[in-house]
Parts: C-alpha cells; sequence; structure tokens
C-alpha cells in the first residue's frame, strides 16, 4: 500500500470549494494524471454517484471507476473509492475552514493487486510527485485567478488561411482547443441566469450545466407544452430546485415587450443574459407583426430584450450578455438596408448569417456603452453541432459533415464558459470559439464603416420604436 498527503489553503469558502471537489468530473481540470472524466449514474452529484476517470500513472494509462462513498458539507468530509484490474484507490478529503477561505487535507490510499503489490515501492516516487501536482492543480483551480483570455499564435495563424480556420468549427477542433483550456471553478450558486431558447439543442446542453452549477435559471421558450417536462428534466437530473419557465414567442415583439415587463415587475437583478433562441426560416416568412421572420427572431428580438432588461443587468453590479452568433456570418457583410431579407432572391441561410453579422456589431457596440456599468458584452459561436435544428433546416449539411459535428454538449460550452469563469468577465467586444477570443472577420470584403454601424444601431431603435415595444422599460432604449 501507498498512503500519499497533501495539505492546501485556498482563498475559496469552504460550501464552494467543497461542491467543486466532489463533482469528480472536475478532476481533468486539476489532476495532472486525469486525461478525461464523467459521470456515469443519472441524478445530481450525492453519495453513491459513480464517475469514470481515464488516468496516466506510471502503469499506463488506465481506467478508474470511482463512487462516491460519503459526501457530508456540514462535516467537511468527501469520499471515493476508486477501482480497476490493477489497483485501488480510497480517495478522503477534509476540508475546514480558516480565516482567509479554506484548507484541504488530501490522503489517497493505493493498494495494488498481486503481481504488482510486489513493486509497490517502485511506484511510491511517481505517485507522490503525481499526487503533489495534482493537490497544487487543486490550488490553482479553487483559487481561480486567471488573466484575461488571449487568442494562442496557432489560433492566430489558422485564422489567416480560410480552410484551417473552418475546420475549428468541427469536434476535432473543440477537442484540439479543450487541451489547453484553465479551470473553471466559479461558483454559480445565487446566480440569476436568463437563457433564450432553452428546450433543445445547445440552449438545453447550456441550460442543465448552468443548473448543475447551481444557477438561479429563467428559462424562455415559444411551446408551453414542454414548460413541464422541461422543468421536471432539470430538477430531476441536477437537483437545482431554483428553476423558472417563461412562455414567449421571441419572433413577436409584443410578447418580447410582455417578457421584458414580467422581469421587470420580478425586479430580481439578472447576472447572466444569454440570447441563444434561434431558427432558420426556408421559405420567407412574416410574423404576424408583418415583420420578415428570420430578422424578427435572430436580431431584433435579442435587441428588444436585451435593451429592455439592461436596467436588471445594471442592478447585478457585474453581468454578462452573451449573444450566440453563427459561422455563417463570415459569409456576409452587414447590410443595413437587407436586415430584413426581401422577397427576391430570398435565401434563409443568408439571411439568418446576415441577421448574426450584425448582432455581432450590437454586440461590440454595447460592449463599448455600458462598460461603465459593468456590463460585459459577447458573442460566441458553438461551432457546428449537430442538433434538432440545424438537422431540420439544414438536412443536406447535417449528412455530409454528421461526423465531425460536435455534441450540443460541446457547442454550449464557450456559452456556459462566458457565464461562469471569472477571467471571462474581463474581456467584453468579443467573439469566443471554444473559450478563445476569435477574429470577427475571415474575409475583408465583410468588413463594416463607422458610418455603417451607427446605422445599425439608429435602425434597430427605430423598428423597436415601430413595433410598439417601448413597454415598461422604455427609458432604456
Amino acid at each position: 500500500m501507498i498512503n500519499l498527503h497533501e495539505k492546501i489553503d485556498v482563498n475559496r469558502p469552504l460550501s464552494e470549494a467543497f461542491r467543486y471537489i466532489a463533482d469528480f468530473r472536475n478532476t481533468r481540470e486539476w489532476d495532472s494524471t486525469a486525461g478525461s472524466a464523467r459521470k456515469l449514474t443519472p441524478g445530481p452529484v450525492d453519495t453513491g454517484t459513480r464517475f469514470e476517470v481515464i488516468c496516466r500513472h506510471p502503469l499506463g494509462s488506465v481506467n478508474l471507476q470511482y463512487t462516491l462513498t460519503r459526501m457530508d458539507e456540514e462535516g467537511g468530509v468527501i469520499a471515493l473509492h476508486g477501482s480497476n484490474r490493477f489497483f485501488t484507490v480510497d480517495d478522503e478529503i477534509h476540508l475546514t475552514e480558516t480565516a482567509t477561505g479554506t484548507r484541504i487535507d488530501y490522503r489517497a490510499l493505493f493498494s495494488f493487486e498481486k503481481p504488482l503489490s510486489l513493486l509497490a515501492n517502485h511506484f511510491r516516487a511517481g505517485l507522490e510527485r503525481m499526487g503533489h501536482a495534482s493537490v497544487q492543480g487543486l490550488k490553482r483551480a479553487l483559487d481561480d485567478d486567471f488573466p484575461a483570455p488571449q487568442q494562442s499564435s496557432a489560433t492566430r495563424q489558422g485564422e489567416k488561411l480560410l480552410l484551417p480556420a473552418i475546420a475549428q468549427f468541427t469536434r476535432f477542433g473543440y477537442q484540439r482547443a479543450s487541451k489547453h483550456w484553465l479551470p473553471m471553478s466559479r461558483s454559480m450558486v445565487g446566480k440569476h441566469v436568463v437563457l433564450t431558447g432553452a428546450n433543445s439543442g445547445i440552449g438545453l446542453a447550456a441550460a442543465h450545466r448552468l443548473a448543475e452549477l447551481g444557477a438561479q435559471l429563467t428559462l424562455v421558450i415559444r411551446d408551453e407544452s414542454k414548460a413541464m417536462w422541461l422543468k421536471q428534466t432539470l430538477e430531476r437530473e441536477t437537483g437545482n430546485n431554483h428553476i423558472h419557465i417563461e412562455i414567449a414567442d421571441l419572433s413577436l415583439m409584443t410578447e418580447v415587450s410582455r417578457l421584458v415587463s414580467r422581469l421587470h415587475r420580478l425586479d430580481k437583478p439578472i447576472d447572466v443574459l444569454v440570447n441563444n433562441a434561434g431558427a432558420l426560416f426556408n421559405p420567407r416568412q412574416e410574423t404576424r407583426e408583418g415583420v420578415e421572420q428570420s430578422f424578427a427572431l435572430l436580431l431584433l428580438s435579442p435587441y428588444r430584450l436585451t435593451r429592455g432588461l439592461q436596467p436588471l443587468l445594471a442592478k447585478a453590479g457585474h453581468a454578462r450578455v452573451i449573444n450566440v452568433v453563427s459561422g455563417g456570418m463570415y459569409t456576409q457583410p452587414l447590410e443595413v438596408d437587407k436586415l430584413e431579407a426581401p422577397e427576391r432572391g430570398y435565401s434563409g441561410s443568408v439571411a439568418y448569417a446576415r441577421c448574426k453579422r450584425a448582432l455581432m456589431v450590437v454586440t461590440e457596440e454595447w460592449a463599448n456603452q455600458w462598460r461603465k456599468d459593468n456590463i460585459a458584452v459577447n458573442a460566441m459561436h458553438p461551432g457546428w453541432a449537430k442538433t434538432p435544428g440545424v438537422a431540420s433546416a439544414l438536412p443536406t449539411f447535417n449528412r455530409i459533415t454528421g461526423r465531425i459535428l460536435r455534441s450540443p454538449e460541446q457547442g454550449a460550452d464557450t456559452i456556459v464558459w462566458l457565464a461562469v469563469a471569472n477571467e471571462a468577465a474581463r474581456a467584453s467586444g468579443k467573439l469566443f470559439l471554444d473559450r478563445e477570443p476569435r477574429t470577427t472577420h475571415l474575409l475583408s470584403s465583410t468588413r463594416e464603416t463607422p458610418e455603417q454601424r451607427g446605422r445599425l444601431m439608429h435602425t434597430l431603435a427605430d423598428y423597436a420604436g415601430a413595433t410598439g415595444t417601448q413597454g415598461a422599460a422604455s427609458a432604456t432604449c
């Protein structure tokens, strides 16, 4: 047997450190031996939850099945039993409050099966080094003091060539990027997140992860018949009972206005607003308010919703707005005169891309305007993700690219990171893909002028007034 023992002090409340450590999926963020980790059992993390961790040890890469055998926050104790055919490991972690945070006492007892037990002493030094490095990694994760995100030189070089840049949208781009990510240990308990388009695809994946992290969620969906299913599913799978559903067709500005009014009546500060709702429409359609539907849902709606909720964002103190855009925007310039796609030569994918290009410009403008209110405004591109929306709107694309598409969870990752990570709040007015700032233009022909940007903002403000969407928060528009 080999007994490893490490102690660290971290600048975090005990409850936050406890929650982060108990979810053993997080080992991949701090344990130098963990190549990957996943939860095997459904439901919230609790005693009896099982995890699979792929570890690199002196013996080589091994698959460890962990069971959370004790989870006592009041007593400050977490215990896990891990096993495979070569050895077992019993981890016992004691957490105690200190004047500046939490002291963590971490013990791991390795027991080897024969014939490896005869060679245990040969492994001791290597295990001790890795154990020390892992616990120091845990301290780094919980101290959570990382610089503002910067673009890597590899990404910068890749964006100079169109094909390498596009390849980053695939699941292989995600896998490459994830090898270099920093830990994300910030607690979301008590943080209010408003998320639109939450009943499927990357919206549902983001809602699920944010619920696991303890956020108080207000989820905006269009289909009332899915509300109870969504709420019950998230509560059952995450153990989070702070989930509220709002019903609104966000393509209708009167419903956006009513939603804004309802949220103002609650008078609850909003820490994070995620504008995710979207769809690709073929053929061209108009809403019953007489507005072209792509423009209404993809651009005018997030503009109106965010402007209307700006006072509640400012009230939070340090809020974040996350606008979900698309790689299609790289193909289109800003065309203020074609925000509502004309009937002649209509293409749903072009209309979609133009709206996302305009939303990127709005993101940059708001970042400048609202800096004084401590509101960080960023956009994210989920990459090419395999979602119900993509399958129905772009069946040919979905069929051809199916093997390289990301999962909804991979597509949603940067939404979650922008909502959670401390360092993400140190950036504003940026476009992110895989937690990294990206260029907003791959082609020089898509670049807009300052005059065009100004016209866009004035045009959107005029539309908001013309469609009668001032509502309770008219002072912000």
